[in-house]
């Protein structure tokens, strides 16, 4: 070969060399037992020694499976019959579930869901956290709305304990695991027939059509169905994310629960919206419960749904709501719980971890919009909330003055660089609490938290493994992990909340 064509050659991508000596190929049809579940819902299953990741898959189950694809350790395959099925399998009552990538657990039983959802958690904290579990899974369905297991002690939660290592105990779930959201982002799309909005096929970007969604509070569903006809009947065109054309992105609904308020959020791919009068009079006319509509402009080829401008097109720039007896102004662009019956449960635990009793300094580390800050300041003698967006901070002093708290102080910052200029003025916490992304606690936070040295650390979580390895760093600092419950925040997906409690170990 010569230097020119040795040359040219190498310029091509070069197809990967097939996986040789595994005991499946891609295509190949085997039968395998289901033995567990990993965290993104899919069965686990092995032939002949070798994973393979089944979509849709229940453990206990024996299933025939057509193989997508090999990697060294692990490949994936496609559910093709059910030889024996298991005990926890349901008929998924949405009509669209198999294509919509919304749920993952709509074919398994909800009780099974969540003791399935614990032992996640306990999973994740002895591989992650290197830490020794007690307690045992005894299940049970929350009353809607009830709050009874975050105001009791301990030992009215369900689980035995055991005699070392920390208690996990069993999920707190609902008894109504249906029509729990309170917002609605819809992708907007177009097919022959006109504007569609539903939610994205699994694994793809592609537009599923959706008239009705069970897990979605019955408002939102209407007022999508509604504003997809208006927008239809007006000639608006929808974003092609390919092409970078057409006018409306996203749909965004927020309902408030207890006070029935609404808000619309159209995300435009431009600043002007064609026939603007009448849309917001078709919009008034059709949802009078509708009392704020806003856009937020998004020009950006990006997955983010929210661009940075936002305005308020008609009507109020918030919806209130309640968490308890806390009010909340809920703005455009505002972080809040989208379950809130269960947010109450979350919320009421981190309370009773944080044991105050009313004399206590507290510390709420990504504070967003106040929500938990406001539920300590109810029961602690200062809180200080620290959030690194400043519209949150925003929010959270304007939900401090609404309701007439006068011992919450709000800064914007990051956790890491304000909660140490703190301590210099003087501002020794009692207890530090933090809620973060799913990505877990910036390192130098829980370095700062370990030179505060507070009694207590509540930790709320949406990741058990971002928790887990967190947990390990404060245990290895002088803490001791003592409890974790999770909550069900999202039912029939895979999405798990969990709440835990550190305590400072005497110094010797």
């Amino acid at each position: 070969m010569n230097k020119r064509q040795s040359h040219r050659n190498s310029g091509r991508r070069s197809t990967p060399a097939p996986i040789t000596g595994l005991p499946v190929s891609k295509n190949d049809e085997a039968v395998i037992d289901i033995i567990g579940m990993n965290h993104d819902g899919e069965g686990v299953g092995r032939a002949e020694g070798y994973t393979l990741f089944v979509s849709g898959a229940l453990p206990g189950e024996k299933v025939r499976v057509k193989v997508l694809k090999t990697k060294k350790q692990y490949g994936y395959a496609k559910l093709l019959e059910l030889v024996e099925s298991s005990s926890d399998r349901i008929a998924a009552p949405c009509p669209i579930y198999d294509q919509c990538g919304g749920c993952q657990l709509q074919h398994m039983d909800y009780t099974a869901q969540l003791a399935w959802k614990r032992q996640l958690v306990v999973d994740n904290l002895m591989r992650i956290g290197k830490l020794q579990v007690s307690g045992e899974p005894v299940l049970r369905r929350e009353q809607e709305g009830a709050n009874q297991e975050s105001t009791g002690a301990s030992s009215q939660t369900g689980s035995v304990p055991g005699s070392d290592g920390m208690l996990v105990h069993p999920t707190l779930g609902m008894r109504e695991p249906w029509r729990y959201r309170n917002k609605a982002q819809v992708p907007m799309g177009v097919t022959e027939g006109g504007l569609v909005g539903g939610f994205y096929a699994r694994g793809s970007h592609r537009i599923i059509d959706m008239e009705a969604c069970l897990i979605q509070h019955e408002s939102n569903d209407e007022v999508v169905a509604r504003v997809k006809a208006i927008g239809r009947k007006l000639g608006i065109s929808a974003y092609d994310e390919e092409s970078g054309q057409g006018l409306l992105r996203h749909v965004v609904v927020k309902v408030a629960f207890r006070t029935g308020e609404m808000m619309i959020v159209l995300v435009t791919n431009g600043n002007k919206i064609p026939h603007l009068d009448e849309w917001i009079q078709e919009i008034r006319a059709e949802l009078p419960s509708v009392v704020s509509i806003c856009q937020n402009v998004n020009k950006k080829q990006t997955n983010v749904i929210f661009g940075d401008t936002t305005r308020v097109l008609w009507g109020r720039e918030v919806i209130y709501d309640y968490i308890g007896d806390v009010k909340f102004a809920i703005s455009a662009r505002s972080f809040y719980q989208v379950n809130p019956a269960q947010t109450e449960v979350l919320y009421g635990k981190t309370v009773e971890y944080a044991q105050l009793t009313g004399k206590e300094k507290v510390i709420d580390a990504y504070c967003g919009i106040g929500t938990i800050s406001l539920f300590l300041a109810q029961h602690a003698g200062k809180v200080y909330g620290v959030e690194i967006v400043p519209e949150a901070i925003e929010d959270a002093r304007r939900n401090a003055e609404l309701n007439g708290m006068t011992n919450v102080t709000f800064e914007v910052g990051a956790s890491e660089d304000v909660i140490p200029t703190w301590k210099e003025q003087g501002i020794e916490a009692d207890v530090i609490v933090v809620d973060p992304p799913r990505k877990g606690c910036d390192p130098r936070l829980l370095e700062t938290i370990l030179e505060m040295k507070p009694e207590r650390v509540v930790y709320v979580s949406c990741n058990p493994s971002t928790l887990a390895r967190d947990l390990r760093v404060l245990e290895d600092g002088g803490y001791q992990a003592v409890e974790v419950t999770p909550v069900d925040m999202f039912p029939w997906t895979v999405h798990v909340e969990s709440v835990a409690v550190l305590v400072r170990k005497a110094e010797k």
